[in-house]
């Protein structure tokens, strides 16, 4: 009770000017300001003047920190936005997914799954699996798989390769010919219907 009436106290009005358009604007005893418009947003300046927040009629909320980012909430998406002084924005989603968007172009998505995509201003793109799998996907199309059992595939217009972590590499180009060079040496080539044309131990 006693923690009520502070509060109370401390929330007391010290001075009320209501203007012709509706809008109330009060000044209260903690040195806050608050000013309610006609149509239910309210605004509120911190005591010190360093914070300032504004809700508004449909419950959207928008918030100016004192080191000048600013966070919105969306209340229909139930999305929050937070714009920071050097650039970076970041969207928090309600299902956990959080983007980011970098003042050089970069921008990367944290799904609720942790997977993580960059998509970088050069049209780079990389993609990194809760599993460790990395997917870097060049601007022209090539494709790089590394998996977490320290296999690698190499995906272009002219050829699919997987290579082993025994040093074994398998190649299928875009006519089907397929050629296998074994870790030992061993080399293995087929045509396009599957027919072996080379195999040299």
């Amino acid at each position: 009770v006693l923690h009520q009436e502070r509060r109370k106290s401390e929330e007391e009005v010290q001075e009320k000017i209501e203007y012709r358009d509706g809008k109330v604007e009060e000044v209260l005893t903690d040195g806050r300001r608050i000013t309610t418009f006609r149509n239910g947003t309210k605004k509120e300046i911190s005591a010190d003047k360093r914070m300032t927040t504004i809700s508004f009629f449909n419950g959207d909320v928008k918030k100016i920190m004192p080191d000048q980012s600013v966070i919105y909430y969306y209340a229909d998406a139930q999305t929050i936005h937070t714009a920071y002084p050097d650039g970076l924005e970041v969207l928090q989603f309600p299902n956990n997914q959080i983007e980011k968007h970098y003042p050089d172009g970069t921008q990367e998505i944290v799904f609720p799954d942790h997977t993580v995509k960059r998509f970088y201003s050069d049209g780079f793109k990389e993609t990194f699996f809760p599993d460790g799998t990395v997917v870097k996907v060049e601007k022209n199309g090539d494709k790089i798989v590394v998996f977490s059992n320290g296999q690698k595939e190499v995906h272009t217009a002219q050829f699919k390769r997987r290579e082993y972590p025994d040093g074994t590499v398998k190649t299928v180009y875009c006519n089907g010919r397929q050629e296998t060079k074994y870790s030992t040496g061993r080399v293995r080539i087929k045509d396009e219907e599957g027919n072996i044309i080379l195999d040299k131990k």
